[in-house]
């Protein structure tokens, strides 16, 4: 409790900018311009789900659930670096990079775990459809949904406050933004229980990534059987597994950046291989969907056709 106290006064530097400075404005309006993309095809899928009964389904309520953690996440990014694209300074405080790192990796965690939903549920679709509407009750679905959101939330503030807990000798962070990895390695003292913890989570959440290829590899087998299965990998299932390597991919590049990335990489790809998974997944998730999910689709078309 004291050193958290103590690191209360704490301002971090965020260096991640500092080699862009140069294209500062062209970036700016280019990132502006991604999160506008972000929030707007992010919403028109949220209001279609909800305005459209027809679309009030498991699959969809967790495609919903999936879209609203993107623009979580975003929230807690763009904001704070649209800032400090304008900014000379970048500079954050230490309450609110630990606010920062919560959100952004609650976020990631939280759409491994909704991606696990959504592979279960094709797979009872799929696999065993006369007893769909037995397992994927409104209850059960609402405890899953609930659930996606508890467990990473949970996981996070433990590993916050573990972070919290440390007395910090630097303020340094190469990042255009906070990450825990960042903060961790700043710290005078013992960092080992912060490194079981921390590899205990990912390997939790890489448990989700087997489990949902598993998943996948039993559907392709079942789909294959037949003109309609293949029809249904192709529209429902092959959207899944473009999201889920969109965020993987995304999210191992950051996480080799943030553990052992070093200065010999050029700052501009440190940045990239760092920002991707709060860039990528948000825009191509709901256009993955939106474009491949007929249902999704019409009903999207026939909402904006009457406006």
């Amino acid at each position: 409790m004291m050193c958290a106290m103590l690191n209360a006064s704490f301002m971090f530097s965020l260096s991640g900018l500092e080699d862009t400075m140069n294209q500062r404005l062209p970036l700016f309006f280019l990132s502006l311009l991604c999160y506008f993309v972000i929030l707007l095809v992010n919403i028109a899928l949220i209001l279609t789900i909800i305005v459209d009964k027809h679309l009030h389904e498991p699959m969809y309520i967790f495609l919903c659930n999936l879209c609203i953690n993107g623009l979580y996440g975003t929230a807690g990014f763009y904001p704070k670096f649209f800032f400090d694209l304008l900014s000379s300074t970048h500079l954050i405080s230490y309450s609110e990079c630990l606010v920062q790192v919560f959100v952004i990796y609650s976020y990631a965690a939280g759409d491994f775990s909704i991606l696990a939903l959504m592979a279960y549920d094709r797979h009872v679709a799929i696999c065993r459809p006369l007893e769909y509407l037995s397992i994927m009750t409104k209850e059960r679905v609402a405890f899953l949904v609930c659930m996606s959101w508890v467990v990473p939330l949970c996981l996070e503030v433990v590993v916050i406050l573990m972070t919290s807990m440390l007395e910090l000798c630097g303020s340094h962070i190469d990042k255009p933004y906070c990450a825990n990895w960042s903060i961790v390695k700043l710290s005078c003292t013992s960092t080992t229980t912060n490194n079981i913890v921390g590899f205990i989570t990912i390997l939790f959440y890489f448990c989700h990534y087997v489990f949902i290829i598993c998943t996948y590899v039993t559907l392709v087998k079942t789909c294959l059987r037949s003109t309609e299965g293949k029809k249904k990998l192709m529209q429902t299932c092959l959207p899944h597994l473009l999201c889920l390597q969109n965020v993987s991919i995304a999210l191992l590049f950051d996480l080799l950046y943030t553990r052992y990335g070093t200065q010999s990489v050029p700052q501009n790809l440190r940045n990239f291989m760092a920002v991707q998974f709060l860039a990528f997944p948000p825009i191509l998730n709901p256009l993955i969907y939106g474009l491949n999910l007929s249902k999704v689709r019409n009903r999207l078309g026939g909402f904006l056709k009457t406006k």
